[in-house]
């Protein structure tokens, strides 16, 4: 079984060592140790802008937004960020190549209609690409499945499944596998576990995969062939 400790580690380890910044989500956090100071990025699926204005206070981005509801990008508006009204699936085809140096879509890609095609969008149009998605090989969503035989809801999956606007869920290691297929080098990886912290670097991915809440990968577009990570 491959180590997840053969993928680069995060430059943090526990939530000590991740950036501060008062009342923001620790996968939010994740996400900004990870952006560069003055990057361009893009942030697809934005919602209100909180991680956005994040990123523009904390390291002083170049930041621009897609966001498909209109409450999320009046939201946006109202905090003077950049942010469009579009549709992942649809729009991300528009940009040129490398017209960012990093692309971030955070916690969306579940909610995606094609995810390689988005993943694939992501690597084109930016030079780094961040994700975070919420895990569904996480424990306790396994044993809901397994012993209560009902679809999970959880913090992450807050709606019950004739709700949710998730329609692809999927597990870390079939994100992993994702990547090996799309030809993606994970540069960077962590999961958080229930409580929001980040787990050892030094555990094969099916640890992570039965006990991280949640999933953050930092990418990068591939010489083309399949990686060993899964």
């Amino acid at each position: 079984m491959t180590s997840v400790s053969r993928v680069a580690p995060a430059p943090w380890s526990t939530t000590d060592t991740l950036p501060r910044s008062d009342g923001a989500r620790v996968d939010h956090l994740v996400v900004l140790g990870l952006v560069p100071p003055s990057a361009r990025v893009l942030d697809i699926g934005c919602g209100d802008g909180t991680l956005l204005a994040l990123l523009r206070d904390r390291r002083g981005v170049d930041g621009r937004g897609i966001e498909l509801s209109r409450e999320g990008v009046n939201a946006c508006l109202a905090r003077g960020l950049p942010v469009i009204q579009g549709d992942a699936d649809t729009d991300l085809a528009n940009y040129p190549d490398d017209a960012f140096d990093v692309v971030v879509l955070s916690q969306t890609i579940q909610a995606t209609r094609n995810p390689r095609i988005v993943l694939e969008h992501l690597l084109r149009i930016g030079r780094q690409v961040v994700i975070s998605f919420p895990n569904f090989g996480h424990w306790r969503v396994r044993s809901e499945l397994a012993f209560r035989g009902r679809m999970p809801v959880t913090e992450l999956m807050p709606e019950e499944w004739y709700e949710t606007q998730n329609i692809h869920h999927c597990t870390i290691r079939d994100f992993v596998g994702l990547c090996r297929t799309v030809g993606a080098e994970i540069e960077k990886a962590t999961a958080l576990d229930a409580r929001g912290r980040p787990m050892r670097i030094s555990m094969p991915w099916w640890v992570w995969n039965l006990f991280g809440a949640q999933g953050v990968f930092l990418l990068r577009r591939g010489d083309g062939s399949p990686s060993d990570a899964a």
